[in-house]
């Protein structure tokens, strides 16, 4: 499996950027994983369901089920690391694109607004492969235009794609 990182900061538009591509990227026939991570304690479950019941009593693991789709869930002491996330993934994704970990040394497009005025990560970052932004950006790192949700897809299909030829990379 190939994961691509998008980074930047808070507020940039990593999420609004990839459910913009997702679909597009779903019509070239590509099996997709959105990994997302958080500062924040995470909870997928309510008080009082009977999974949420089942993880209060002791179960470290819990599997909820239904007829579209399924959640698992598992109790860490420590936060996973991209390698352990991906070997969850169902082996049949083609591409698992990585939204948050800046400093994990996997292939990365930034998103970047100037006009929030943090720095670029990319000049620091030589994984990064581009930058989508909605305005210009200094130096010789490619951009792409974050309103252009069609181009910033087409990148990654062609990214992916030379990629694939090289052979399956998985980040451990």
């Amino acid at each position: 499996m190939i994961a691509l990182g998008i980074v930047g900061y808070s507020g940039s538009g990593k999420t609004t950027l990839l459910c913009a591509v997702l679909p597009l990227l779903r019509q070239k026939g590509m099996r997709l994983a959105a990994v997302k991570s958080t500062h924040h304690d995470v909870e997928w479950d309510q008080p009082g369901k009977d999974s949420y019941r089942l993880r209060e009593a002791g179960a470290e693991t819990v599997l909820l089920t239904g007829p579209q789709r399924w959640f698992m869930a598992r109790q860490a002491p420590v936060a996973a690391g991209l390698g352990e996330l991906l070997e969850a993934l169902d082996p049949a994704t083609d591409l698992a694109l990585v939204e948050g970990w800046k400093a994990l040394p996997i292939p990365k497009i930034e998103v970047h607004r100037p006009a929030h005025g943090k720095a670029l990560l990319a000049p620091g970052d030589a994984r990064i492969l581009a930058v989508a932004s909605d305005g210009p950006i200094p130096g010789d790192r490619r951009r792409l235009d974050l309103n252009a949700p069609r181009s910033v897809a087409e990148f990654i299909w062609h990214w992916y794609s030379k990629e694939q030829a090289n052979g399956p990379l998985r980040q451990r």
